[in-house]
């Protein structure tokens, strides 16, 4: 029997980190205000090894074609939504979830999109939380000296031709005196970072600046970050450095080399394609990123592309792992010292006609089941110019958004 989807027009405009259905506040994508909510989940499952792609475009053509579809409002991101969350590796657990209920925005228009045969579900605004946790720190896999150290290996082993570029990772972990709310979480971080992608999938939660892909119609896009600097709060001090950071030689080596894998990884699926001769420095409320958006225009004619394709031809980039890929991986392996999980593996939505937004999960942490712990991660480009000391001031830099967002809870 089919399952019935409605999705029709809301009067009003939510905050969508504010609205509530009595239900689980289970997922969320919300930049600059706009973007979804989910709330309850109506199915899930994971996803695992080297085919995970398509096993999750199997899973969701196969949801897809159990359902009853009623869109009164059309347009990309109306209708049922798959909200995804891939692991940086293969072997870890990727997940797939499809809400019971959903809130889109987007530029001035609202929607709901519910399953099954009862009536528009009425939402109220959230009560305020009124948790306020205390919080305390602790080292995560490795201490800061281990941590700088493998970064100096990284850096010996780049400087000997065996590679580029390599991606180091490290984890902080909090740990709450109360349950942490992932409402409150989400609301602080999308106060703090409007122009990134907010986003919350099965306990992972963060405030991404980088797309990893945008598919909308025949137009693909990609943002790539890699270039980093701390921001001093002072205007004419990060004007300063700004400059400083788009002629950073170190910078601008490590950017390049994650420009081009994403270039490389759409040329084959595109009939064109807009690659910027330079990057725009990105500011955020911490930090400063050289910037590059790539854009490119499918090719109909080739073999049929669809997101989940994309997805896997451009994970991991450069921006996250390294150049070239497999090497840098195999380093990664050899000498990160932890568990990435799901940080840094594609997270965000698809729709059912194949569009959506693919973000890197970024500036994040993966909350525990019970909602006390919280693990926080960062990573940093390793070249051949890196100070190990640097580089650990950066990924603190990087930590800061998700360990404020805690604090102020």
């Amino acid at each position: 029997m089919a399952i019935k989807i409605t999705t029709e027009l809301l009067g009003d405009h939510p905050a969508l980190s504010s609205v509530d259905f009595g239900k689980e506040f289970s997922t969320s994508w919300i930049r600059g205000g706009d973007g979804f909510v989910g709330f309850g989940i109506w199915k899930s499952t994971t996803v695992s090894g080297a085919n995970r792609f398509a096993d999750a475009r199997k899973w969701w053509r196969e949801q897809l074609s159990n359902f009853e579809i009623h869109n009164n409002v059309h347009g990309s991101g109306t209708g049922p939504i798959l909200f995804t969350s891939f692991a940086f590796d293969e072997d870890q657990p990727s997940h797939l979830v499809i809400p019971e209920i959903i809130v889109g925005q987007k530029l001035g228009k609202s929607w709901i999109t519910w399953v099954g045969d009862d009536p528009q579900p009425a939402f109220t605004n959230s009560p305020e939380e009124k948790s306020h946790p205390t919080i305390t720190w602790s080292q995560g896999s490795l201490a800061d000296d281990d941590w700088q150290a493998r970064v100096a290996n990284a850096v010996t082993r780049i400087k000997s031709g065996e590679l580029d570029k390599v991606v180091l990772a490290r984890d902080l972990v909090a740990t709450a005196s109360s349950e942490i709310s992932v409402r409150a979480l989400i609301k602080n971080l999308e106060a703090k970072y409007p122009s990134t992608w907010v986003y919350q999938v099965q306990g992972l939660v963060g405030a991404t600046p980088e797309l990893l892909v945008r598919l909308s119609k025949s137009l693909v896009t990609s943002r790539i970050l890699a270039g980093t600097i701390r921001m001093t709060g002072n205007e004419s001090q990060d004007l300063a450095l700004a400059a400083s950071l788009a002629k950073s030689s170190k910078d601008l080596e490590e950017h390049e080399y994650a420009v081009r894998s994403v270039a490389d990884a759409l040329a084959p699926y595109c009939s064109s394609t807009n690659v910027p001769d330079s990057p725009f420095v990105l500011h955020l409320a911490n930090v400063m990123h050289l910037a590059t958006d790539v854009t490119g225009v499918v090719n109909e004619s080739a073999i049929p592309v669809d997101i989940f394709t994309v997805i896997s031809s451009l994970h991991p980039s450069a921006a996250v792992c390294g150049t070239p890929t497999p090497t840098a991986k195999r380093i990664i392996d050899e000498i990160e010292g932890m568990n990435r999980d799901r940080y840094a593996g594609p997270v965000g939505w698809i729709d059912a006609r194949g569009d959506g937004e693919i973000g890197i999960a970024l500036r994040c942490g993966l909350i525990s089941a019970d909602h006390l712990t919280v693990r926080l991660f960062a990573g940093c480009g390793i070249v051949a110019g890196s100070k190990p000391e640097d580089e650990l001031a950066e990924s603190q830099a990087k930590l800061s958004p998700m360990r404020t967002a805690l604090e102020t809870l």
